[in-house]
């Protein structure tokens, strides 16, 4: 009788697969043509405050048509690794394409926040070609290397920011204060916490369940203990992290 590879659900799993997705500034997109056949491409990322991922294309692109077309796609985000590339965690996360206005509120934290991650975007986010696109995901299939196999959910993958409506109100001032005032706490994060390389990093984001640290093209994803859904449990939250990063100097 065969074994069912799928593994149960677990805090593992959901810390995995949100910690590839926080971290990934790249992914392997696949939309489907207009006779039906797979396409794949590859594309810069980002995430909105939940975890959606964000995608800015050029309409000169291919997969820009497809998705107009038929919104159905997926990701797949594999960092990969020394040795076997089947051997590193992986996850595809399948989606629905749906396009941004840029003149809402969404629009406008969808433009800052792709910008923090993918900064040199800049040059070209405003030409009249190019458009924001949510990824509304709908399910993922985590690998998390051999024999590690899971089916999940996207309440799984993304954050719960159902009461977190304060939060994501204060999420650009906080992550402006915590860069212009407390930059040498954001490096212990990245050096102490996350065993990155010393340099400037920045916060490029935060969220209920962690802080998106860059360096140059450099991600780290610090996640927290426990969801932090308000000013000031996300303040708190911060504090309590540059105390054990101090600690571990």
């Amino acid at each position: 009788m065969a074994t069912d590879p799928i593994r149960p659900t677990d805090a593992s799993a959901r810390g995995l697969a949100r910690g590839l997705l926080r971290s990934a500034r790249s992914a392997s997109l696949a939309t489907l043509t207009p006779d039906g056949h797979p396409f794949a491409s590859l594309t810069s990322l980002a995430t909105d405050i939940d975890g959606t991922p964000l995608i800015l294309v050029s309409s000169l692109s291919g997969h820009t048509g497809n998705l107009i077309a038929d919104p159905r796609c997926s990701l797949l985000i594999a960092p990969g690794g020394k040795g076997d590339p089947l051997a590193h965690a992986r996850i595809t996360l399948i989606a629905t394409a749906e396009t941004i206005d840029r003149e809402t509120d969404l629009g406008r934290r969808v433009r800052r926040r792709f910008l923090a991650r993918q900064p040199k975007a800049s040059l070209y986010v405003d030409f009249p070609d190019f458009s924001f696109f949510a990824l509304r995901l709908q399910r993922a299939s985590l690998n998390g290397g051999f024999g590690r196999a899971y089916e999940l959910e996207a309440g799984d993958v993304l954050s719960d920011c159902s009461q977190a409506g304060a939060l994501i109100e204060a999420e650009e001032g906080a992550v402006e204060h915590m860069n212009e005032d407390h930059a040498d706490a954001i490096q212990l994060y990245a050096t102490n916490l996350l065993g990155g390389e010393e340099g400037a990093w920045r916060l490029s984001g935060l969220d209920p369940d962690g802080a998106d640290l860059m360096l140059g093209d450099r991600a780290l994803r610090l996640a927290f203990d426990e969801p932090a859904t308000t000013p000031d449990a996300l303040r708190n939250t911060l504090v309590a992290l540059a105390g054990k990063a101090r600690s571990a100097a």
